[in-house]
């Protein structure tokens, strides 16, 4: 299974926001520009972790970026899930659809595998993930102009 860009993405803001200090908001081109993405990708994203909750956003002179207690809390399972969303590993569905699907035993084997995946991502917080060496790193991570 391989994430789309825009979870990848989401990810690693949610990571660089979770090592920000009290004082620190920084924008989203900053941010941006620190985990190596187009501002244009990440300004999608950010609104998308905005609407989740996991993102607080404040605009003007002092405004920035924060991850929420939530955000902070936030399962990467959960996370995944709700950036992927509920489509299939593979296009059953597509344009043209599979012949096979009325009888197909892959469709169901795939859904199980992707829910493992998933699972295994459960116990996992976004805070956790920062924690030594990655938390140090995200913080040497530059904040120049995203795109």
């Amino acid at each position: 299974m391989r994430l789309t860009k825009g979870t990848d993405i989401a990810l690693r803001i949610a990571m660089r926001l979770a090592v920000a200090g009290d004082e620190e908001a920084p924008t989203t081109r900053e941010v941006a520009g620190a985990v190596g993405v187009p501002y244009t990708h990440a300004a999608k994203v950010v609104s998308r972790l905005q609407h989740l909750g996991v993102v607080e956003a404040r605009r003007g002179r002092g405004g920035g970026l924060t991850l929420t207690a939530a955000g902070r809390a936030a399962s990467i399972g959960r996370l995944v899930r709700e950036l992927e969303g509920a489509g299939d590993v593979v296009g059953c569905e597509d344009d043209p659809p599979c012949p096979l699907r009325a009888a197909c035993r892959l469709r169901g084997a795939l859904r199980e595998a992707q829910e493992a995946f998933f699972a295994a991502l459960d116990p996992i917080t976004v805070e956790e993930l920062t924690a030594p060496p990655t938390g140090p790193l995200l913080l040497s991570l530059g904040t120049g102009p995203g795109d």
